[in-house]
């Protein structure tokens, strides 16, 4: 499994629940086309955290790297549906890292160190 963490700051603009209503929506949609394995959307409570932590923490959860580019790929294509979903959620984003996770140790990379 890996995680596709994403930390994100709205537009000013931008109302939190309307952004927590578009992101289910567009999240469920991957995940109903199986393109995600599962999602979490979290905010961060009382404004506690470090100064540079954003306001909400996205995590998608992938399989593997070939869910992951399955998802992306989903997200291009030319339906009307997926572009609509997308926009709604993504035209609420202002500023955003994103990162890559995956579990550790991971078997292949204990295998290698087994084979040392």
């Amino acid at each position: 499994m890996n995680l596709y963490h994403c930390s994100i700051d709205l537009q000013d603009s931008a109302k939190a629940l309307s952004f927590a209503v578009a992101m289910k929506a567009w999240m469920n949609h991957l995940q109903s086309n199986g393109v995600i394995k599962s999602w979490r959307l979290y905010r961060r409570k009382l404004g506690f955290g470090a100064p540079i932590a954003r306001d909400f923490l996205l995590e998608i959860e992938v399989e593997d790297m070939t869910q992951l580019d399955q998802a992306f790929r989903f997200t291009a294509s030319d339906d009307e549906e997926v572009e609509r979903l997308y926009t709604t959620a993504h035209q609420m984003v202002g500023a955003f890292d994103i990162a890559l996770y995956r579990p550790f140790p991971d078997p292949e990379r204990a295998e290698r160190m087994a084979l040392i």
